[in-house]
């Protein structure tokens, strides 16, 4: 067994078997490896989960950063001008689906080896996810299955390429009595279009989000609405049951 194996582990062994790596390592004098071991920390439920979820569902986690990838293009796209909102909103809800597949896929996995199945846990979960399909740098964290803690997204993506370059280097034709523009004039011509480029970066990640957060609540609410008519059905069942027995007691005693 190596550090890799011990995050695939149950999560109640996993102290246990870090410390017997850690024991056997030094038993075969490798005490460099020894002690980077002894400092591997146990996982969260969340990051656990998520650790499942990359080495075992590897066709799924796939499916969601190839939806990542086309929602950060889509974004960049309509940033530069060249897209359409209903692009970028297919691309969210492409996103969206791939991502409430592998949290569901979670709930299984978290139930079956008898962690407690919160939706806090469960939410952590899919913002991971959600961070590794639109981050390098999480995404890169993720894929080796050895996370230690959840991760959380904070944007929508890298930043798309500056415009209005060309127009800035552009040289026209001025009528004879226009006055040259100064270079203070210039500067702040370009820092007005960053701002205005900044902004609009801005409202679209605002837009993504509000988005995305409608959708969440539509999902919890009918998940919501799911579990108020299972419990509905039980209770109409249960006082059948009951309306069942008593006529059966008034039955014997009238008999």
């Amino acid at each position: 067994m190596d550090t890799n194996d011990l995050y695939g582990l149950p999560l109640e062994r996993f102290t246990e078997q870090r410390n017997a790596l850690v024991k056997e390592l030094r038993k075969q004098g490798q005490r460099e490896q020894a002690a980077k071991a002894s400092k591997l920390r146990k996982p969260s439920v969340a990051a656990w989960a998520v650790n499942q979820l990359v080495r075992t569902q590897r066709r799924e986690v796939a499916e969601l950063f190839r939806a990542g990838d086309a929602l950060q293009n889509a974004q960049a796209q309509l940033l530069a001008g060249r897209g359409k909102a209903g692009a970028l909103r297919a691309a969210v809800d492409a996103e969206r689906v791939a991502l409430d597949q592998l949290a569901q896929t979670a709930r299984g996995l978290l139930s079956s080896e008898g962690h407690e199945l919160t939706s806090a846990t469960v939410e952590r979960v899919s913002e991971t996810l959600h961070a590794a399909a639109l981050d390098a740098g999480a995404r890169a964290q993720v894929q080796g299955g050895c996370l230690a803690r959840e991760l959380r997204h904070v944007g929508l993506g890298e930043r798309a390429p500056a415009r209005g370059s060309r127009a800035a280097g552009h040289r026209g034709r001025r009528p004879a009595a226009t006055k040259p523009v100064s270079a203070d004039a210039r500067s702040a011509r370009r820092e007005s279009a960053h701002e205005a480029q900044a902004q609009a970066r801005r409202d679209a990640e605002r837009a993504a989000r509000d988005l995305r957060d409608a959708q969440a609540r539509r999902d919890r609410a009918a998940a919501a609405l799911h579990d108020a008519e299972v419990l509905l059905s039980s209770a109409r069942e249960q006082a059948a049951q009951a309306r069942r027995k008593l006529k059966e007691v008034q039955r014997g005693i009238e008999g």
